[in-house]
């Protein structure tokens, strides 16, 4: 994609997934204007920055340090510098959620029971409160409107990552605008929007029975079941903060991802485990309880 700088007007080629770039020549930050198609749609929302990168780092490195003690060696001075600031794409659904439900509702009654019991070698005669259930059938209809479900839309940060950042505070959504992105790196989706659309629905599919839960009367219920029905479903683009550190410490593995909520600052990032320490670590815990077995037997 070829992109003519504004400020000075230098002809740059620009990675396609990208949407800004900084000029080489005179560092001025652009937006790269593409028009919108149905697999690339332009961002609809986008949510600022709020943690600047000193404190972005030192919450990547707080959480590395904690969990360094049984990574590889190779991990122990990992540098932070490389952490990156983007903009996420990611899909904001809402959808109308008709439902149809059965269940056995369970309201609790109270009665007063008869027993007898032994009492100092004699048979007595006492009464208690004894609570039970009376079960009836429900049948019924439940519609919900669900909104601020978000899902990604970048093939670079799963689904999975996205929720382990979550929550965003979306109160703090403000309609795009390209003076928003100038100056940082922003990826265009690259997701099939059908794909993307998919993981909301199942993702609000996998709600709904604590939803209906929630909303069954009486004091218990059990064998709920139930059916639904998306209606009025809508994608928005939205772009999210997330700075993003990767790093490579086996060549043959994959590079460890530490991503931190631009927003909030939350953490996400695993850590592999050193089986070496792991098994080292073993054989000091067994040397040490053998050396105080034979003390004490002796």
């Amino acid at each position: 994609m070829n992109l003519s700088c504004q400020s000075c007007g230098a002809q740059l080629v620009v990675e396609e997934t990208l949407r800004t770039t900084t000029c080489p020549y005179c560092a001025a930050p652009s937006v790269v204007e593409r028009p919108s198609a149905p697999d690339r749609p332009r961002p609809t929302f986008a949510l600022g920055f709020v943690q600047l990168p000193e404190r972005a780092r030192e919450l990547a490195r707080q959480n590395l340090l904690r969990r360094s003690f049984w990574a590889p060696s190779s991990l122990r001075n990992a540098s932070v510098e490389a952490l990156r600031g983007i903009y996420v794409p990611a899909y904001l659904y809402s959808v109308l959620v008709r439902s149809e439900f059965s269940a056995s509702i369970g309201e609790n009654y109270t009665e007063t029971e008869t027993y007898t019991t032994t009492e100092n070698g004699r048979q007595v005669t006492r009464t208690r409160q004894v609570t039970r259930t009376e079960w009836r059938p429900l049948h019924g209809r439940h519609a919900e409107y669900v909104q601020e479900v978000l899902v990604t839309a970048s093939s670079g940060l799963t689904n999975d990552e996205l929720q382990a950042l979550e929550p965003f505070d979306l109160r703090q959504l403000r309609r795009y605008e390209d003076a928003l992105i100038a100056g940082w790196i922003a990826e265009e989706p690259s997701l099939p929007q059908e794909k993307c659309l998919e993981l909301a629905r199942q993702e609000v599919r996998g709600h709904m029975k604590q939803r209906l839960s929630a909303f069954m009367p009486g004091d218990s219920h059990r064998e709920l079941s139930y059916s639904t029905q998306f209606e009025n479903e809508a994608l928005s683009v939205c772009l999210l903060p997330v700075w993003v550190l990767a790093l490579r410490h086996d060549p043959q593995a994959p590079p460890l991802r530490f991503l931190v909520n631009g927003q909030t600052g939350a953490v996400h990032g695993r850590v592999p485990i050193s089986w070496v320490k792991v098994v080292l670590a073993v054989l000091v815990a067994l040397l040490v309880m053998g050396s105080l077995f034979l003390l004490f037997s002796k």
